[in-house]
């Protein structure tokens, strides 16, 4: 009876209340513990990340002998591993390895993938397969993830005959796996062979596939198979449509983007927060404004995202004053903005020149919503002081940032600086740059495009650059030459044409 309600606890919403639980049982008398209360209380230790109530256990365990029980010692190495403790996770799988079962292995190598050392995991399964144990649809879950983390695309074609020779390439879960891993690895038309392979597939296999298939650029194969899974009569959920309209709206395909649209509406799908706000993101960053506007207006519901993205639109497509009305709309509504909110207003004042409006939102997202600003943040009042040809004001505002040394910061003003011609904050600007030892070509070119704005000759740049006080230094100065020595590279941009981006 005390197991079940310690696994009540342990699998519920508060798996803390288990410790108390836990506490008080041992205090009463003829009240024995056993390897299945251990269990029980360490995994609701792993839910929580008590790392250290999980060693209190674990020494328990040591001293009462149910340390012997290898779902004990599983459950500890569970424990360890996603607390980070993966050194402890190991030397406590080395301990008695005889014992170690494949639940051991998968939760070792379970660990080993949380902290990002994918080479021992593969290492480890080749042992675990030298040890004639049966791995488990876990134990390929876990080397797959491993397999497409390195990207060797010849590990995963053997781990993926390994998969059939057992018998396991039918678990829906698996071969999700197995797509995401050819993706990873550069093979994607091998992923859709093994999803070709399963007969019965459910609507988490078909996105998977069709979310692949956009990552990887591949928009056209992307809505084709959206077709053939209206044809295999497999209904679409929000999932299936928000990775294919990020792709769209990435890469700016249009007319791939209206027809997800025009398929919602014949399907009849709902405007839900996740497909409405995908929409309006997609219709905004393509140029479809009004689009925009009309699907966000029919959305049957809306969450803070939503609302981000048509602030977005508006900044995106220079209409400022309606990005900031539209933000006031929203707090009306009961909408607390978040810092994603109060970048894309900001951004959209810059753009529209309001530096009124944006230092007004800037000091209330810091007094009235107590929100920290990020360098982000900083970027764009700097933006929006540079463009408004405040470019003292600017200057002053990077001084007083209590993030000291960013680039990015700098170079924002380097370029308003050539935008109105000023030479001298534009040499210092670049000083500075140089100074933090962040080269970048970029910076060259806007130094030079600054000297042509003021009407300064090429033979004249080079006196000042020499007479200037900012590369006195002679670390600066070689460090000047070597920058200079860098190749930009060529820009380009990418349009859509004849239904091909």
């Amino acid at each position: 009876m005390y197991n079940s309600i310690l696994r009540g606890y342990s699998i519920s919403n508060y798996p803390k209340q288990a410790f108390s639980i836990f506490s008080n049982l041992r205090t009463k008398k003829g009240i024995l513990l056993d390897q299945f209360s251990f269990i029980t209380i360490l995994k609701a230790s792993s839910r929580e990340l008590a790392i250290f109530y999980g060693q209190t256990i674990h020494g328990l365990a040591l001293r009462c002998g149910h340390l012997f029980f290898i779902n004990v010692k599983n459950a500890l190495v569970h424990l360890y591993s996603v607390c980070g403790r993966i050194f402890d996770a190991q030397k406590l799988f080395d301990e008695n390895p005889e014992t170690n079962d494949v639940v051991s292995w998968n939760c070792l190598m379970g660990g080993y993938v949380r902290f990002s050392k994918p080479v021992i995991v593969i290492a480890l399964y080749r042992q675990m397969h030298r040890s004639c144990l049966t791995p488990s649809v876990t134990t390929f879950l876990t080397v797959l993830s491993a397999i497409g983390e390195v990207g060797d695309s010849l590990a995963g074609e053997s781990l993926h005959g390994h998969c059939l020779k057992v018998g396991f390439c039918f678990d829906s879960n698996l071969v999700a796996a197995l797509i995401d891993m050819y993706a990873r690895t550069g093979n994607v038309c091998s992923g859709r062979k093994a999803f070709n392979e399963v007969v019965a597939k459910d609507v988490v296999l078909w996105n998977c596939m069709i979310s692949k298939y956009a990552e990887s650029g591949l928009l056209e194969e992307s809505l084709a198979l959206l077709r053939l899974m209206k044809v295999h009569k497999v209904k679409p959920n929000s999932t299936t449509l928000v990775g294919l309209l990020s792709a769209c709206a990435a890469s700016g395909a249009i007319a791939l983007g209206q027809c997800i649209g025009s398929y919602v509406e014949e399907e009849g799908l709902p405007l839900d927060v996740v497909v409405g706000t995908a929409l309006v993101d997609m219709y905004a960053k393509c140029g479809v404004l009004d689009k925009a506007i009309d699907v966000f207006e029919r959305m049957e519901s809306k969450d803070v995202k939503s609302w981000t993205a048509m602030i977005l639109g508006f900044g995106v497509h220079g209409l400022a004053l309606d990005a900031i009305r539209l933000f006031s709309r929203m707090e009306e509504e009961g909408f607390r903005p978040n810092e994603v909110t109060f970048l894309t207003v900001l951004s959209a004042c810059s753009h529209g020149g309001l530096v009124v409006e944006g230092m007004k939102c800037f000091e209330r997202m810091i007094d009235e919503y107590g929100i920290l600003p990020k360098i982000e943040h900083y970027g764009c009042i700097i933006d929006l002081f540079g463009r408004a040809g405040l470019l003292e004001e600017a200057h002053n505002f990077i001084k007083s940032l209590p993030i000291k040394g960013d680039a990015t910061a700098w170079r924002s003003l380097l370029s308003a600086c050539r935008v109105y011609g000023n030479v001298e904050l534009g040499e210092l600007v670049k000083g500075v740059l140089v100074g933090l030892d962040n080269e970048h070509p970029t910076d060259s070119v806007l130094l030079s495009s600054t000297y042509a704005i003021a009407g300064i000759l090429p033979d004249q740049t080079r006196m000042l650059a020499t007479e200037t006080d900012t590369f006195k230094d002679t670390r600066i100065r070689s460090a000047r030459k070597k920058e200079d020595k860098m190749l930009k590279k060529a820009g380009y941009s990418t349009i859509e044409m004849d239904s091909g981006v």
